[in-house]
């Protein structure tokens, strides 16, 4: 195998890694009463993971996947959350959601072996 080939293989495997973990989340989130209304929801801005909705407003979920809950956190960067953050709000802008409609922006943190941690309105400690 090339070196440009054992790159496209770890690329694919990254990339299905991602979405079966983004998949995992989503389940997670409708098994608590939230209906997936995005998954990889793409602006100029930026890309939200997945968009989920319940009857008191709109979740942003940013995913990520590590060796460990804590490798996974620390891939999380702030110029990272400014482009979640603001595609969020483009979203919102879209969609022609009203001004007082709830938001929070939630981080799923998923390590090697499946297991998740789901950080509730995390963007607000930055």
């Amino acid at each position: 195998m090339t070196d440009r080939q054992d790159r496209a293989w770890r690329g694919e495997r990254n990339h299905l890694a991602g979405c079966a973990a983004e998949q995992r989340i989503a389940q997670d989130y409708e098994k608590r009463g939230y209906c997936v209304a995005q998954r990889r929801w793409r602006s100029r801005s930026g890309e939200t993971d997945l968009i989920v909705r319940d009857d008191s407003g709109i979740v942003f979920v940013e995913v990520k996947k590590s060796r460990s809950h804590a490798a996974a956190a620390e891939r999380l960067s702030r110029r990272q959350i400014a482009r979640v953050s603001d595609a969020g709000l483009r979203y919102l802008s879209e969609i022609g959601a009203p001004m007082d409609t709830e938001i929070r922006f939630d981080v799923a943190l998923v390590d090697a072996t499946g297991a998740f941690e789901i950080l509730e309105n995390a963007f607000a400690a930055y």
